[in-house]
């Protein structure tokens, strides 16, 4: 008997009238599998837009077909497995790898290359009519937020607020959740009174327990939306958002909705908030530029995150002192709330002056380099050469294209099926044979091109190394630990430099210290 595998999925949008909910789709596919004999031993459902190929249920579907836990693949029809025609050749291909079946109850799937040929031309529709389907969901919401109602979304459940359907005489409301507002009103008054910052308001509200409204980790970014949202005075405003930020869209394209939501914090601190933060911002550590000369280069050997540089405090007024560190991004409670790296930090003049002499030694003979240099400048050469043969087949591509889309006219005119098929046959082995060509082309240019660009920092570095490479300034230094690719992995009070150095042979010299 073949396991198969039940995959159900809505839009966000109510799909009821169309007879596609998920319940629906369920029971079709359970008997569609009873009538083929299939053993049901997965069931997927969930509501998300068929335009997106990151989606949490196909994601665990798409899991058990490259484990080969399944053979068949039962939906109710094809445009709920993909809307979109790119993401659908890429579902069916990683199906056919596995030997994975694909299987729909209101319609033959054709595996044939003519078959895909018209799946694909199927799923270039449906996209287009979910493209409508979302427009006119905009449209509506835009008509609902002029005429006074907060659509429910993820922006009308506010922290420190419960949400109220619309109803025929008023439209969606906020409430006040009193609750979560004495929270929202303490993080303005932390703010504005004892002068916080926001990772100190999201440490205490942690310290506090306090109950988030998923059950999550306070946040820093959570805590500044709160803080910057106009809504607690009481000014709701819809369509703010501008590729998922908050407020970034002009303020002309915003929506106010009189009467929405009721104040939890008054304009007069909402606005001294507003100065705090800003300046927070102009006064924080994180934002005086300071030069640290490995930023980027430095790895914690216990969790792989990357060091970063800070700026540490001792004393009061003119004996104050401020040194610079390099800390792991793992001791951030912000980045890993829970079992924090245990590696020190280290002072950063220390470990810049060790990592600068360690490289010197490496480095005390130049000929390694030169002669690679050198070696680098003749490969480039042929730069001019691979331009001209890729602009060729790039050419040569565009006119498989060109083709490949006159025969999808043919097909849909009803051109007879076994010369639409052997023509498409055709025509694929080209365009796989075209793009194999261009691939390599494309990998020799760019390793001419980064010969030069590498070739001419090393250059510069040898010209420092003929004088004193200690003296180099900052920039300097940059280019040249970018250009060997030093990483410095720091392991408590043990230092590991690792790095490449072009070499005759093509190899490449390992530092270490």
């Amino acid at each position: 008997m073949e396991t198969a595998v039940i995959y159900c999925r809505v839009s966000t949008d109510n799909q009821e009238r169309e007879g596609t909910s998920l319940q629906t789709q369920l029971e079709n596919c359970l008997t569609y599998c009873q009538s083929k004999g299939y053993d049901v031993s997965y069931r997927f459902s969930e509501a998300y837009s068929g335009l997106s190929l990151e989606r949490p249920e196909l994601d665990k579907l798409r899991e058990l077909v490259r484990n080969e836990q399944i053979d068949v693949i039962v939906c109710y029809s094809l445009d709920r497995l993909s809307r979109d025609p790119g993401h659908g050749v890429i579902i069916t291909q990683e199906l056919e790898k596995c030997g994975v079946k694909l299987e729909t109850v209101t319609e033959d799937v054709d595996n044939s290359e003519l078959g895909k040929l018209i799946s694909y031309i199927r799923g270039y529709a449906s996209k287009v009519e979910a493209e409508k389907i979302r427009e006119r969901t905009m449209r509506g919401r835009r008509a609902k937020a002029r005429a006074g109602s907060i659509t429910c979304g993820g922006s009308a459940k506010l922290y420190g607020y419960n949400y109220n359907k619309a109803t025929p005489e008023i439209g969606g409301r906020r409430c006040i959740n009193e609750d979560e507002a004495k929270w929202v009103r303490k993080m303005y008054e932390w703010l504005v009174y004892e002068h916080m910052s926001t990772n100190t308001i999201t440490y205490r509200l942690r310290n506090l327990l306090v109950p988030t409204r998923y059950n999550k980790t306070w946040g820093r970014s959570t805590v500044l939306n709160v803080l910057k949202n106009p809504a607690y005075t009481g000014k709701t405003y819809a369509f703010t958002s501008l590729d998922g930020k908050q407020f970034k869209k002009s303020k002309e394209e915003w929506i106010e909705i009189p009467g929405a939501t009721p104040p939890i914090v008054s304009c007069e601190l909402f606005n001294a908030a507003q100065i705090q933060l800003q300046q927070n911002a102009e006064t924080s550590s994180r934002n005086i530029k300071r030069q640290y000369v490995l930023r980027g280069h430095v790895f914690c050997k216990r969790c792989g995150r990357k060091f970063f540089g800070v700026c540490t405090y001792h004393g009061h007024g003119q004996e104050r002192i401020i040194a610079r560190r390099y800390r792991c991004t793992g001791k951030l409670r912000n980045v890993q709330p829970i079992n924090l790296c245990n590696n020190p930090s280290r002072k950063a003049d220390n470990l810049e002056r060790l990592v600068w002499s360690e490289l010197e030694k490496v480095l005390n003979n130049p000929e390694i380099i030169i002669t690679e240099f050198e070696k680098q400048k003749d490969d480039a050469g042929h730069m001019d050469i691979l331009e001209n043969e890729l602009k060729q087949l790039e050419n040569e591509l565009k006119t498989a294209e060109r083709e490949q889309h006159r025969l999808l006219q043919l097909a849909l005119k009803g051109f007879p099926e076994n010369q639409v098929e052997a023509e498409n046959n055709r025509l694929k082995k080209t365009k796989e044979t075209l793009l194999a060509q261009e691939a390599e082309l494309q990998a020799q240019f760019k390793a001419s091109q980064d010969a030069i660009i590498r070739g001419s920092k090393l250059e510069h570095i040898i010209e420092l190394l003929s004088q004193q490479i200690k003296a180099s300034d900052f920039s300097t230094k940059l280019d040249f630990l970018d250009s060997m690719g030093i990483k410095v992995w720091i392991d408590g009070e043990n230092i590991e430099i690792t790095g490449s150095i072009p070499a005759e042979d093509g190899h490449t010299v390992i530092m270490q210290s």
